[in-house]
């Protein structure tokens, strides 16, 4: 691929990686169509357990490219159309994938930037990043991003996010619930590998169940039919062999722990 580079460690940790440094990452047709190319790719691969999104070079992504965007405001509705329907579900190839996903952000994350890390399950952030949804700034609005960061961090502050246009540090973007750690530049990686242990402790049919499941749950009553579909959910996986498996290597943890207090002890 000519835009991104992947590499498979030997856990199972995909890493996607943007690259195109020169213009702080910012995608255009290509990126969009091979990032959505990448996480198909991925999301069948058995190997593969979790998939980390970064950017090289001084930024995560800058949004969309200028030279894009012109090309998109000189053409016609219908190619428009066909464009931005690409880029939802290359968002939605993401935000649906079954594996665990995170973004690694740095520098900036304008616009479609922000969408990519909204669309990730975990956002870890260094202390020099800015965010800002930006679109309005263009005269256009961030509407295919924007199911993705109102989810990410609720109606009125997607509101003031996308009517200011504003850059945001990337404390802010902590308190919002954008991302889930800021540390310091140097401490980025360290930080991501801690997220990676702790996703990597788990069953990966089980984070699978998860994804599906909370994805399906809105905020709201605890209806009938919610309570259906989590009952159904559980007596399905419990009966799964990852969840004996779970068990009963928790039952041998817990045996070889218990030591009897005999005589002398």
């Amino acid at each position: 691929m000519e835009t991104l580079h992947i590499a498979v460690d030997a856990r199972g940790v995909a890493r996607v990686t943007m690259t195109r440094p020169e213009v702080f990452n910012a995608f255009n047709e290509q990126m969009i169509g091979e990032l959505d190319q990448a996480f198909e790719r991925l999301t069948a691969d058995p190997k593969v357990r979790v998939i980390v999104l970064a950017g090289a070079g001084k930024a995560f992504s800058a949004g969309a490219d200028i030279q894009w965007m012109q090309r998109a405001a000189q053409s016609s509705q219908e190619w428009n159309l066909h464009d931005a329907r690409r880029f939802a579900a290359m968002l939605y190839r993401i935000q649906s994938c079954p594996k665990p996903t995170i973004a690694r952000v740095q520098g900036v994350a304008l616009g479609g930037g922000v969408g990519l890390t909204a669309a990730c399950d975990i956002a870890v952030a260094s202390q020099d990043a800015r965010f800002a949804v930006s679109e309005a700034r263009f005269g256009i609005l961030p509407a295919v991003i924007g199911p993705y960061v109102v989810n990410a961090v609720g109606s009125r502050q997607a509101r003031r996010l996308a009517l200011t246009g504003s850059r945001i540090p990337a404390s802010e973007a902590l308190a919002m619930g954008l991302v889930h750690e800021v540390v310091a530049p140097e401490a980025l990686d360290e930080a991501l590998e801690r997220w990676l242990a702790e996703l990597l402790a788990n069953g990966p049919q089980a984070q699978a169940e998860i994804k599906q499941l909370l994805g399906q749950l809105a905020v709201g009553p605890v209806t009938a039919e919610v309570r259906e579909l989590t009952a159904q959910t559980i007596s399905r996986v419990r009966v799964g062999e990852e969840a004996r498996e779970g068990f009963a290597a928790f039952m041998a943890k817990r045996s070889a722990a218990w030591v009897p207090q005999g005589e002398g002890a």
